[in-house]
């Protein structure tokens, strides 16, 4: 008889459930009412009570779901619209009343307006997903007050969204945020979590986000920023007290979590509380290690273990936290020790991008300064007096003033790179990615690759024209005029300035490091150009070695006039050959070893190079090819005395000048009439004639005529 009534109430019930289903919809015996097909021209009312699922499947038809669709519904937990690409408008009051909503989904629609869910009221746990709805732009203030009074999890992904306005979490609960893929998302508003709790985790993962809100980070305990590329700038690190992971698009922001993990262990390791314990266990020093901060953190923990472990009516000694972490000794943990956990942040800093200042070190930073200031006044003087002088402008002159502008390119570059070091001190990380990947490292970059390999040319160049002049110093024909220089100095700029346009080009590039030089070598080309360009520039300076030695050489022979400067000029030449040496082999044997991917130091090391090596001829040029010629400095006080200043001194010159011109003639005479058949005395004759000619001719006096007869134009 009980089966037979069951059977009867089973007969009646099924009836009346498949009665309660929508027209143009199918309801499935899970409570589940799927709404889906071209049929579906509206989103059908009087749903029943029971339904626990409200889902509208792949709909090209239905453009708008009206008010009071999904109200009064106690049982629903779970409405799914998906793939009603001509949904444009869901009416305001489409929701409310929905105590046990747990799940809700609005995807791949046409919407415009985020829709009005302030009425839903859900009491229990809400996930609330709107993705690939990409007319949706905006998401207004209060948005989701009244949503529901538990947890929520919110994901907006793949949207159009390009405004998250003022308190739109407000009244929320927001444990995970997700703003994944809006692309044209480029600011939070400042006050976008006020008046929330939360969120603990929040993804704005290929967002266009600029900078993140400063109020609301504090209960963040994970924060994802995958490939959002315009995220350069972090807020002040003590926004993210709660933060435990970081997974970021850049290293230089995992630097600033890795140096506020260092200074609180720092802080940890000389805190007159905690050491009273750990100082007992190991030596402390600045920098401590990992083991050394595992003995804290083991002790730390087990401290926290213990006090957790304590029965209700011991609650009293947490605050006391006494416990005998030694047999022999007790363990003292007054909380103050057992807080500090590291923010583990990736990607890691590269060996290319260390966690440090673009200079490093603070006595790398004066002697930058030194060398950039040197470098800049050294060589606009030079600039300036060879400009400016009265006399001819020679061979000699053209290349110096060739090389002082090269120089000065250089003393550029190294401002550029103190001037942004001091302005980002201690800061870096925040400002790393706008100059690497901005208009200031390039333009430092070009600077630097240009003026180098200008100066380098130029440099060969002076240094081949010195010994042309040696060589042929009796074949007039063969004299190097101021046309042939300036054809070869031509060669020269062009040359430097396609080896400096390469890296802006996509050969290698200017952004791989802080200081701003090309060391990208990740295509075979770009590893060629750099080769190139070392290898060249070992080339040079052997050939400028070879030049001295031969010019050293040709002073020193017996058969040559030998004068009381030789050994002055020999010591000179040595000068120049070491300072070109010291400047150019450990950068060029360091920066080959990199270039073949076996690299010696790190790019912290190199700094070293970079600012005691790299810069060496920018700043001793001037000095050693002008500051210490007699005719520079000539050409020095007669500019001068233009202005009123040092005008004796001038005049000194002047009348030295003059002598020198009428004691050479003298002698140059005499000697054109003596009759000697020696072939030293040929050759002295010879070369005296042609420097008579010189003389004559440029009007130079005599001490550049003994110049030209070594072939030391600026070293005298």
């Amino acid at each position: 008889m009980s089966r037979l009534l069951l059977l009867l109430l089973c007969l009646v019930l099924y009836p009346l459930s498949r009665a309660n289903c929508p027209k143009l919809c199918s309801c499935k015996s899970d409570d589940r009412v799927t709404c889906e097909g071209r049929e579906v021209d509206h989103f059908p009312k009087g749903f029943s009570r029971g339904s626990r699922k409200l889902w509208l499947l792949q709909n090209d038809i239905l453009e708008n779901i009206e008010e009071n669709t999904f109200v009064n519904l106690p049982s629903l937990n779970e409405i799914i619209i998906d793939k009603a690409q001509l949904l444009v408008h869901i009416d305001q009051h489409a929701f409310g009343n929905l105590p046990h909503l747990r799940y809700m989904t609005i995807t791949n629609t046409g919407i415009r307006f985020f829709p009005d869910i302030t009425n839903i009221h859900s009491e229990d746990f809400l996930l609330l997903e709107f993705r690939d709805n990409i007319n949706m732009q905006v998401i207004p203030s209060y948005a989701f007050q009244g949503l529901s009074t538990g947890t929520l999890n919110i994901n907006l992904i793949n949207n159009g969204l390009i405004e998250v306005q003022s308190h739109a979490f407000n009244g929320t609960d927001l444990d995970h945020l997700n703003l994944t893929g809006n692309q044209n998302l480029q600011k939070l508003h400042e006050d976008v979590f006020m008046g929330a709790t939360g969120p603990t985790v929040l993804d704005i993962s290929r967002t266009g986000i600029t900078a993140l809100p400063i109020h609301g980070l504090k209960s963040i305990k994970k924060l994802i920023a995958q490939s959002t590329n315009n995220l350069k700038k972090l807020p002040p690190l003590t926004n993210f007290v709660e933060l435990r992971e970081a997974s970021m698009t850049y290293s230089s922001h995992c630097c600033a979590f890795e140096n506020e993990n260092a200074k609180k262990k720092k802080e940890f390791l000389w805190s007159p509380v905690c050491n009273r314990f750990y100082g007992k266990n190991y030596v402390f020093s600045n920098t401590s290690s990992e083991a050394e901060w595992e003995i804290g953190s083991t002790h730390s923990k087990k401290s926290m273990e213990m006090n957790s472990a304590l029965p209700q009516q011991y609650g009293f000694l947490e605050s006391e936290a006494w416990f005998d972490s030694n047999e022999d000794e007790p363990f003292f943990d007054y909380g103050l020790c057992s807080n500090i956990v590291d923010v583990i942040c990736n990607p890691k800093a590269d060996d290319f991008n260390p966690c440090e200042d673009i200079v490093g070190k603070d006595i790398l930073r004066v002697i930058i300064w030194l060398m950039n200031i040197l470098a800049i006044i050294g060589n606009v003087v030079v600039l300036i007096v060879l400009l400016t002088s009265r006399y001819k402008l020679t061979v000699p002159r053209f290349l110096m003033c060739n090389l002082a502008f090269s120089d000065f390119c250089m003393g550029l570059y190294l401002l550029l790179i103190a001037s942004v070091d001091i302005q980002t001190k201690g800061q870096y990380y925040n400002y790393a990615i706008d100059w690497q990947t901005g208009a200031g490292c390039a333009s430092a970059g070009f600077f630097t690759v240009f003026a180098s390999e200008l100066s380098v040319y130029t440099l060969t160049t002076i240094t081949l024209e010195r010994w042309h002049t040696i060589t042929y110093a009796m074949q007039l024909d063969k004299k190097l005029h101021l046309r042939h220089a300036i054809v070869i100095m031509c060669g020269g700029w062009a040359f430097s300035f396609i080896v400096a346009i390469l890296p802006l080009l996509g050969i290698s590039n200017y952004k791989k490091v802080s200081i701003c030089l090309p060391m990208d070598i990740n295509s075979p080309v770009s590893q060629a150009y750099i080769i190139f360009i070392l290898l060249l520039n070992v080339i040079a300076f052997l050939i400028i070695c070879l030049c001295y030695i031969k010019i050293y050489l040709t002073v020193r022979n017996p058969n040559f006039i030998s004068t009381n400067g030789d050994t002055k000029i020999a010591k000179r030449m040595a000068v120049l050959i070491f300072t070109d040496f010291i400047c150019m082999s450990p950068i060029s044997f360091f920066a080959i070893s990199a270039a073949l991917k076996v690299p010696f130091i790190t790019v912290s090391s190199s700094k070293i190079l970079l600012v005691l090596f790299y810069p060496i001829n920018s700043c001793a040029n001037p000095f050693l090819y002008a500051f210490f010629t007699k005719t520079f400095r000539r050409d020095f006080y007669i500019l001068l005395s233009r202005f009123g200043y040092c005008e004796m001194k001038a005049q000194l010159y002047r009348t030295e000048t003059t002598s020198s011109i009428q004691n050479s003639n003298v002698r140059n005479g005499a000697l054109a009439s003596a009759s000697q058949v020696g072939q030293g005395t040929v050759y002295t004759e010879l070369l005296v004639a042609t420097n008579r000619q010189q003389c004559r001719a440029h009007n130079l006096n005599s001490e550049e005529s003994h110049q030209t007869l070594t072939g030391i134009y600026a070293v005298n």
